[in-house]
């Protein structure tokens, strides 16, 4: 599996140092550059105000490894275009790390579900990857889309994200 961590500079807009780790499962070949995961983190990061170091991984992965894991902790025997893995849960209250590094979890995309999407959805396969990375990481946060409300709630913040970052609906 590819790794490659990539580091959001504390000292541009006075946030704090926010450690996005990226890795693609064999066989995946991304054409989404680090560059735009990083925006996508960033900018939900600042949206949210987080103001404390931060970490969370992102994974670009196949349908059968989406779909094992989807199966695994849904029990859900299907692939699935986004999971997010939280290391926090509702109220819970963990102990704070020693260097102050407030670890979310993990968001899981299926790579190839996120390129027909986009083929279905008419739009460009960056903006696709972008949504779904934004919608893992705002359930990290916290977000969900139990109710019409929530789901509306949450859809506007993932809009709001891909907006500032130039990827509107097509």
């Amino acid at each position: 599996m590819g790794s490659r961590r990539v580091f959001i500079d504390p000292h541009r807009n006075q946030m704090p140092t926010h450690t996005i780790d990226i890795q693609t499962a064999p066989g995946v070949h991304p054409k989404i550059s680090n560059s735009l995961i990083r925006r996508v983190a960033k900018k939900t990061f600042n949206l949210e105000r987080l103001n404390q170091p931060t970490e969370v991984g992102v994974l670009l992965t196949t349908d059968e490894e989406i779909r094992d894991l989807n199966q695994r902790y849904r029990g859900i025997d299907r692939p699935t275009d986004v999971l997010s893995f939280s290391l926090e849960e509702e109220n819970e209250m963990f102990a704070a790390p020693p260097d102050g590094v407030r670890w979310l979890g993990e968001v899981v995309v299926s790579y190839p579900q996120a390129i027909r999407q986009a083929a279905e959805y008419g739009h460009s396969e960056d903006r696709e990857v972008a949504f779904l990375i934004a919608h893992g990481l705002l359930h990290l946060l916290g977000y969900d889309h139990e109710s019409p409300e929530d789901e509306a709630e949450m859809l506007r913040r993932q809009e709001e994200i891909l907006q500032s970052l130039g990827l509107p609906r097509a």
